[in-house]
C-alpha cells in the first residue's frame, strides 16, 4: 500500500497542504495523513505518528519533501529506522528518492545532511540579524501574549477557576498563569 503524509507549519498555510495532497494522489496514495504542526513540536504529530504506525511490510511512505518529514538528519534516521523496521520504505517525491533501493538510501542520507546544513546557516543568520537589530534599538522582540492577557487571568482567578483552566480558556501557558498571580501578589 502506498500511504501519504502531508504538513504544514501553521493553519494558515492552505494552499501548500492542498499542493501536498494532490501530489500525494498523484503519487498513487491510497490513504493519507494530513496535519498542520510545526515540525519542531514534536510530540503534536499525531498524523504522523499514525501514518508510521499504519503502515505495514510491503508499503511505501510517500512524502512530498523532505522538510515535510523531518526536522533534522538524526530525526531523519530515526523515522527512516521506524519505517525499515517496519518493511517499509520512504519515497520523497521532489528528490526523486525511494529508500527501497540501496541508492536512494545514500541519496537520501546525504541530501538530509545538506538540508541540515542549510537549515543551521539559515538559523545562524536569523540569530545574526536579530543581534544586530537589538544593538541598533530596532527589535523589540515578540509582544508578550500572556501579560496582554494579565487583567482576564486574574478575573478568572477572582472567580475561583484554577489555573490549568485559566490556562486553556486564554489560550496562555500554565506558568504564564502562575507568573502573573505570582506577580499580583508581590
Amino acid at each position: 500500500m502506498i500511504v501519504g503524509y502531508a504538513r504544514t507549519s501553521t493553519l494558515d498555510q492552505t494552499a501548500g497542504l492542498e499542493a501536498q495532497q494532490r501530489d500525494l494522489d498523484a503519487a498513487g496514495c491510497e490513504k493519507v495523513f494530513v496535519e498542520q504542526v510545526s515540525s519542531v513540536d514534536v510530540a503534536a504529530r499525531e498524523q504522523l505518528a499514525q501514518a508510521l504506525d499504519y503502515i505495514r511490510e510491503g508499503d511505501t511512505l510517500v512524502v512530498t519533501k523532505l522538510d515535510r518529514l523531518a526536522r533534522s538528519v538524526a530525526h531523519l534516521v530515526e523515522l527512516l529506522a521506524e519505517v525499515e523496521k517496519k518493511g517499509a520504505s520512504l519515497r520523497i517525491l521532489d528528490m526523486g528518492i525511494d529508500t527501497g533501493t540501496p541508492n536512494g538510501r545514500l541519496m537520501l542520507n546525504l541530501l538530509g545532511s545538506i538540508a541540515q546544513f542549510e537549515r543551521e546557516i539559515m538559523l545562524e543568520r536569523q540569530r545574526e540579524g536579530i543581534a544586530k537589530a537589538k544593538a541598533a534599538g530596532k527589535y523589540k522582540g515578540r509582544k508578550p501574549t500572556a501579560k496582554a492577557k494579565a487583567k482576564e487571568v486574574l478575573e478568572l482567578h477572582a472567580e475561583g477557576v484554577g489555573g490549568t483552566e485559566i490556562a486553556k480558556r486564554l489560550g496562555i501557558g500554565r506558568a504564564s498563569v502562575y507568573r502573573i498571580l505570582k506577580e499580583e501578589v508581590v
